[in-house]
C-alpha cells in the first residue's frame, strides 16, 4: 500500500494523555483497592436523580438522541437566566473546544493563552494551522497582563482557564475586565470555567454578564466535574446567539448522547449534591494544604476540586511510587512542570490515604 500521510495540521497535534485508569494499574502492578485522585473527578458520585433518569433514558436507547437537548436546553436556560438560543452542547467542553476552532480560526490567525493550562487550546490552535503564543504564569496563575502584552492585529482566540487547570488558581473580575479593555475587536476571549462552582472567592467574575452585555467572550462550563457525569461527557457553552450558529452547523449530529441529557438535566433539580461535593472538597483542599505546609512542600492556592504541588525534585519518580502503593495522581511532566503533580480531592479516607503514602515515599 502506497504510504498514506495526514494532512500538517494533524500531523502537528499531539494526543491526549489522560491520567491512568484504574483498571490498566491492576493490569500492570497486580494490585488492588487502588485510589484514583488523578482526573478531577466528583468523590461523591451523580445525583440519585441523574442516576434514575439516566436508568430510564436507557430503555430508549435504540433511538437517537434529540439533536437540540430540548429538555436540557430549557432547563439550563432556567437554571442560569438566559435564553436558550445563547446556549450549546458538546460531547464534554473539550468537544466545543475543539468547534470554536474549526468555526472561527485560520492559518493566519494566533492564539493567546498561558501557560502551562489545559493542552486542548493549542489542539485546537494547531489543527486550524493558527499560531499558539504563550504568557507564563505568575505564582501559578494566569498573567492577564502578560497575555494582553502578546495581542496584535493578528489576534483571533484567547483561552483563559479559570480556575486554571492544571494550578487551580483563579483570575478576579477586575483582572478579566482588565482583559477585555484590551482585547482587539476581531478576537474572542474564551473563559473556560469548567470548575467554577468550586469557587470561594467573592472576586469572581460575573463572566455570562459579559456575554448578555454583548461583548465578544464564550463562556464554557462542563457536568463532568461537580456533577460527576464524566463517565457521560455533557460539556456545554454560553455565548451570543450568533457563535452559537455556527457552532451548530460544524458540530457532529446528536454530539450528547440521550443517557448524558437526561441525567445532565435532572441533576440541576439537585442543589443539595452539589452542596456536599463543595463541602467535601472545602475539607480536602484544607487537609492537604496543611499536610504540605508540614511537610514543607509548596503549593498553589486552589479554586478547584484539586491541589497542585510542587515536590522540589521529579515527579515522575513520586507518582510512580505512589502508584506502586495503590495512589494515583497526576505528574506535572504533560504539563512542562516535572517536578510538580495535580492532586485530585478525593474523600477523607482517600485523602488520608494519599497523605500516608507520599509520607513514605518522601521519607
Amino acid at each position: 500500500m502506497a504510504r498514506i500521510t495526514a494532512n500538517e495540521n494533524v500531523a502537528r497535534l499531539v494526543p491526549y494523555v489522560a491520567g491512568k485508569p484504574i483498571e490498566e494499574v491492576e493490569r500492570e502492578l497486580g494490585i488492588t483497592d487502588i485510589v484514583k485522585l488523578a482526573s478531577n473527578e466528583s468523590p461523591i458520585g451523580p445525583s440519585p436523580l441523574a442516576l434514575e433518569a439516566a436508568q430510564t433514558a436507557l430503555q430508549n436507547i435504540r433511538m437517537y438522541p434529540e439533536g437540540s437537548c430540548y429538555v436540557l436546553r430549557s432547563k439550563l436556560a432556567e437554571h442560569l437566566g438566559v435564553p436558550e438560543n445563547m446556549l450549546m452542547f458538546g460531547n464534554g467542553s473539550d468537544d466545543l473546544l475543539h468547534n470554536l476552532g474549526l468555526s472561527f480560526l485560520q492559518s493566519t490567525d494566533e492564539v493567546v493563552t498561558g501557560a502551562p493550562t489545559f493542552s486542548q487550546y493549542r489542539a485546537a490552535c494547531n489543527l486550524a494551522g493558527a499560531t499558539m503564543r504563550e504568557a507564563p504564569l505568575r505564582n501559578y496563575t494566569f498573567d492577564l497582563d502578560a497575555l494582553a502584552d502578546l495581542f496584535n492585529e493578528k489576534t483571533r482566540m484567547v483561552f483563559v482557564a479559570n480556575p486554571n487547570n492544571p494550578t487551580g488558581t483563579m483570575n478576579t473580575a477586575a483582572e478579566v475586565e482588565r482583559l477585555l479593555d484590551r482585547l482587539p475587536e476581531r478576537a474572542l476571549l474564551i473563559l473556560d470555567e469548567a470548575y467554577y462552582e468550586y469557587v470561594e472567592s467573592g472576586d469572581y467574575p460575573d463572566s455570562i454578564q459579559y456575554v448578555r452585555d454583548g461583548r465578544n467572550v464564550v463562556v464554557l462550563r462542563t457536568f463532568s466535574k461537580i456533577y460527576a457525569l464524566a463517565g457521560l461527557r455533557v460539556g456545554y457553552g454560553i455565548a451570543d446567539p450568533a457563535i452559537v450558529r455556527y457552532i451548530d452547523q460544524v458540530r457532529e449530529p446528536f454530539n450528547v448522547n440521550s443517557v448524558a441529557q437526561y441525567a445532565a438535566a435532572a441533576s440541576l433539580d439537585d442543589p443539595g449534591q452539589v452542596k456536599r461535593n463543595r463541602e467535601i472538597t472545602h475539607a480536602g483542599k484544607e487537609l492537604l494544604a496543611a499536610a504540605f505546609e508540614q511537610m514543607g512542600l509548596d503549593y498553589a492556592p486552589s479554586q478547584a476540586n484539586f491541589v497542585f504541588v510542587d515536590f522540589g525534585r521529579d515527579s515522575m519518580q513520586i507518582c510512580d511510587d505512589l502508584m506502586r502503593r495503590g495512589v494515583i495522581i497526576r505528574p506535572g511532566k504533560p504539563f512542562g512542570t516535572p517536578t510538580c503533580a495535580r492532586v485530585t480531592i478525593g474523600t477523607q479516607e482517600e485523602n488520608e490515604r494519599f497523605l500516608r503514602a507520599l509520607k513514605e515515599v518522601l521519607g
